[in-house]
């Protein structure tokens, strides 16, 4: 009984969206909160052909700050999780390249005091705060052991960044000996820090998350982003490749996409509140979302999931009402060009559903800001294609100088 009691407390310091927006004027910091969501990522399930457990192991995963602090928070999550999660122990340090930390900054994580913490199914955890000055453009290290045999099941499964598994409870040591590279985050889904100011979401499929980008190199486009903003805001990337608006992953029976389209996530209308809205500090929102949509049907997904130009600008009206109802300012990203791609995504029928999600982006004025990324990327010959230079290849997706045309796309004063 005492545990659930804790637990119950260890719920309630899960981050919830402050009442109002910064409307304008000129200060980064004006209204903002005194936590910033410096990383983040968003949770799936796995298919059931992610076999993945842990036992007696410690997972050390990397991830890259978007801006930095005198204090450190850490949310774990067991939401896709059909049995508790006990975490015997967590700790954080500055990262020092590969597995390793950099000796004197590792602290241990604390939740409710207390040096571990069984999360129920279903639920996430957030750490208490610890002292650890940490920078903007810089690697934070997350070690968590796991003493008990635990299904892998809330994960985020591409996340261009290596990350480490080793024997026995290591969490402790600034260099470990790992008996495995990591392809996805595992039960990790969040990092803020004190210090003042607000944050940033970006919100959106695989483009966002940062498909087919350098591994390990941090150039998706809110990271660059977040080097513009030189750490005067948080920037969160709340991108899952595969991700709908409208849509859960929905793979027609028998075909392959059943071993994988569960990394899809949840429809965008459905994960909103919890990776939008739940982000500390969160001010602002950038949606680049649709091309799944229109892509996905007759491809991974049943044709009968077919979605028009008008359903996907009602799901954004959805979106905007939702983030104007909690006090935050809202910005429409043009969904990018894709003509060629080898997915199978590109008809007429998609571009002219494209092309008038896009006009209504830009004419419409219900977003209370608007980034033309398709103007940024589409090839001026062929304004229905990726520019050459910024194509990775498979002619949807930019290498890592379109994600930087992307970021320079952003009208900084949107986010001010």
């Amino acid at each position: 009984m005492r545990r659930l009691g804790l637990l119950a407390v260890l719920l309630l310091l899960v981050p919830v969206p402050v009442g109002s927006a910064v409307a304008g004027g000129s200060s980064w910091a004006a209204g903002g909160s005194s936590w910033v969501g410096a990383w983040g990522t968003s949770p799936t399930g796995v298919p059931a052909s992610d076999t993945t457990t842990f036992e007696d192991q410690t997972l050390r995963q990397v991830v890259h700050l978007s801006t930095g602090g005198r204090q450190v928070r850490v949310r774990l999550s067991n939401e896709f999780g059909t049995q508790p999660l006990v975490i015997g122990e967590a700790r954080v340090g500055r990262g020092a390249g590969g597995s390793s930390v950099v000796p004197g900054t590792d602290r241990p994580l604390t939740f409710g005091g207390r040096g571990s913490v069984t999360v129920p199914a279903g639920a996430p955890v957030v750490s208490d705060p610890v002292s650890l000055t940490v920078s903007a453009d810089s690697d934070l290290v997350v070690s968590v052991y796991l003493p008990v045999r635990v299904a892998a099941t809330t994960v985020h499964a591409f996340p261009y960044q290596d990350g480490y598994v080793a024997s026995g409870n290591v969490a402790a040591q600034p260099a470990i000996t790992p008996t495995a590279v990591l392809g996805k985050w595992h039960f990790l889904t969040g990092v803020s820090v004190s210090g003042g100011g607000s944050t940033v979401v970006a919100f959106g499929d695989s483009i966002t998350d940062g498909a087919e980008t350098t591994r390990g190199a941090n150039r998706r486009w809110p990271d660059v982003l977040a080097r513009r903003l030189h750490g005067r805001a948080g920037v969160v990337n709340a991108g899952i490749s595969g991700n709908r608006l409208l849509h859960d992953p929905n793979p027609p029976a028998g075909h392959p996409a059943e071993n994988y389209a569960a990394y899809f996530g949840q429809s965008a209308l459905r994960r909103f509140d919890r990776d939008v809205l739940a982000q500390p500090g969160v001010r602002h929102v950038v949606v680049l979302l649709g091309v799944n949509d229109l892509g996905h049907p007759g491809t991974v997904a049943p044709p009968s999931e077919a979605v028009t130009a008008e359903d996907i600008i009602t799901a954004h009206r959805l979106l905007i009402a939702r983030a104007h109802a909690a006090g935050l300012r809202i910005i429409g990203g043009t969904i990018t060009p894709f003509k060629g791609d080898t997915f199978g995504f590109y008809s007429p029928e998609n571009e002219a559903a494209r092309q008038a999600v896009n006009h209504w982006i830009r004419t419409s004025g219900e977003h209370d800001g608007v980034v033309d990324f398709d103007a940024a990327l589409r090839a001026p010959a062929d304004p229905e294609r990726l520019r050459a230079e910024y194509d990775s290849g498979d002619h949807l997706h930019p290498n890592d100088a379109g994600m930087a045309a992307m970021a320079a796309a952003v009208p900084l004063h949107l986010l001010r």
